[in-house]
């Protein structure tokens, strides 16, 4: 009896033991892409109230996934670089 108990939980207790260390290793990406996509909701937020708002200050600037990726990443300064690159193009 005692060898047919072990051969029939050792495989669960191996899956277990692979699955735990799965999960921690990769528990240090999974915070960080989390961390991007709430930034990155937060800077479409931001994009979204600035193209209500953009109008009467003369900014425009698309409400996309794209810009919002850079707001998101880049914070503050990639609203700048938005800005200026949005007046670079519009000279041309």
């Amino acid at each position: 009896m005692p060898v047919e108990l072990l051969t029939q939980t050792l495989p669960w207790v191996v899956g277990g033991l692979i699955l735990a260390v799965a999960l921690a290793a990769l528990r240090r990406p999974l915070k960080g892409l989390l961390r991007l996509a709430a930034r990155t909701g937060v800077g479409l937020a931001v994009l979204f109230a600035l193209s209500h708002v953009g109008g009467f200050l003369g900014l425009s600037l698309g409400v996309n996934l794209v810009n919002a990726l850079v707001l998101g990443v880049l914070g503050l300064p990639g609203f700048g670089l938005l800005v200026m690159m949005n007046w670079a193009l519009r000279i041309v």
